[in-house]
Parts: structure tokens; sequence; C-alpha cells
């Protein structure tokens, strides 16, 4: 497991610090003040996004277990399901254009 583990953080490493000649631009004028609001950027969506993929995980695995062990609850289930996930991914949403604020 902590290969997996180390493996993971090493490949977001490559990624996050691979994707700077993309954010790259030519002239002073284009130059950004903080030389780390690309970083921070990236920092901010990458959490937001393990964040709430981890929260989309947990709901879904909960009331996929609810209707399995009561399968006539299942409408009472779903829709609050539904406005969970909707709610969860308003979240990275949000900082999705936070990190656009940034930049």
């Amino acid at each position: 497991m902590t290969f997996r583990r180390a493996l993971f953080i090493f490949g977001s490493l490559i990624l996050t610090l691979g994707t700077s000649v993309a954010f790259a631009q030519e002239g002073a004028a284009a130059a950004s003040t903080n030389p780390y609001s690309a970083l921070g950027a990236a920092l901010a969506i990458g959490l937001a996004a393990f964040g709430g993929s981890l929260g989309q995980g947990k709901t879904a695995a909960a009331a996929l277990e609810g209707i399995a062990r009561n399968p006539a609850a299942q409408p009472k289930i779903f829709v609050p399901m539904i406005i969970g996930l909707a709610l969860i991914e308003s979240l990275v949403l949000y900082a999705f254009v936070i990190a656009f604020m940034i930049k």
C-alpha cells in the first residue's frame, strides 16, 4: 500500500509541476506578480477534486448499501443522494472558479 501511495504522490507531483510549460506566457507584460499563483491554483482545484471525489464515493456507497438492504426505500434514498451529490460537486466547481481567480 505504501508503494501505491508513493507512486500516487510522485505522479501527482510530476503532473502538477509538468504543467508549468502549459502556463508559460510570452512577454513581461503577461507575467504574473506572484510566481506561485499557478501552483496555488493547481493545489486548490486538486484538493477540492480529491475531497469531492471521496465525498461522492462515500455518498454513493452509503446510498447503494441502504437500497440493497431495503429496496422499498429506493425513492426516499435516491432524491436526497442526488441532491447531496450536486452539493458536493458544486464545491468542486467553486474551487475551480477560485483557481481561475487566483491565476
